[in-house]
């Protein structure tokens, strides 16, 4: 984990979407210090980079082994789905885990597998609230919305329709995320999912995220609970929707049982972007 004055990290991402990962399977950190060390290292410009922390520790419900998520404003985040992606791989590449894993996550257990190098599927968190018919106002109008949960305790997603989203920039949607995001309809706020669909099975997809409070390259929680809502609505057919946001293609498969979900299986790319040590004198505490 740390060597000397430096704090050892592996810098990852899934379809853009790019975490750092801190390996504390000797525990020398304590969970206190965490924010403030995803504070420091994820700021673009001034440190490392990244919209998220991820912390890899041993597994105390049976897991191959534990991840912890801290968004880049140090809040604690439930899940990451494109994170899951991502420590996937790590765990492969650093033999935690065979080409089938399970990570706990404080959400629940995700199940993840290894397609080939760079591939990765994982089983997403059951959704724990979904309400297909959750309107909301902001930018001084009325939004269709449908809302979800993932896991418990659950990870909000507002998934709202935006039609010629392709069509616009992140600089002109940002108002109304940062709106939608923290209206009260919302109890712990939400991850906003503006969408589009291009064609059948073919959805376009733009999300203002918590802790980070802006726009992300990708989600991949927004990529399958886009996906779960529009299955449920009628939408699209819920077998390999494809799933494009700015940093990469994803793809989703809903499993339902009548109107019962069984399951969420999310499909993306992950790369390896570098290992290295971080020497910000901002972490001398904790170096």
């Amino acid at each position: 984990m740390k060597e000397g004055n430096e704090m050892q990290f592996t810098k990852m991402n899934g379809a853009g979407n790019d975490f750092i990962i801190l390996d504390n399977l000797d525990s020398m950190i304590p969970h206190s210090r965490f924010p403030e060390i995803a504070r420091i290292l994820c700021r673009r410009h001034l440190s490392v980079g990244a919209d998220g922390l991820m912390v890899v520790e041993p597994s105390r419900k049976g897991g191959d082994f534990r991840m912890l998520f801290f968004n880049a404003d140090g809040s604690a985040g439930e899940m990451c789905g494109n994170g899951a992606r991502c420590i996937c791989r790590y765990g492969y590449e650093h033999g935690l885990a065979g080409e089938v894993q399970t990570i706990e996550t404080p959400s629940g257990m995700v199940t993840g597998w290894r397609i080939d190098r760079r591939s990765y599927r994982i089983r997403l968190t059951d959704p724990s609230v979904v309400r297909l018919d959750c309107p909301v106002t902001a930018g001084g109008r009325d939004w269709p919305c449908a809302y979800v949960e993932l896991g418990e305790p659950g990870l909000p997603h507002a998934v709202v329709p935006y039609p010629g989203l392709a069509e616009r920039t992140m600089d002109q949607m940002r108002e109304l995320g940062r709106e939608l995001r923290w209206s009260k309809v919302f109890p712990k706020g939400a991850n906003v999912d503006f969408y589009d669909l291009l064609a059948p099975d073919h959805v376009t997809l733009l999300t203002f995220e918590r802790g980070v409070e802006d726009f992300t390259y990708a989600c991949g929680t927004g990529t399958g609970s886009t996906a779960l809502a529009l299955t449920l609505l009628g939408k699209v057919s819920g077998k390999d929707v494809e799933v494009t946001n700015p940093g990469g293609t994803m793809y989703v498969t809903i499993d339902r049982k009548g109107d019962e979900v069984e399951n969420i299986w999310l499909t993306g790319p992950t790369n390896l972007v570098y290992e290295g040590n971080a020497m910000d004198d901002e972490l001398e505490d904790f170096l």
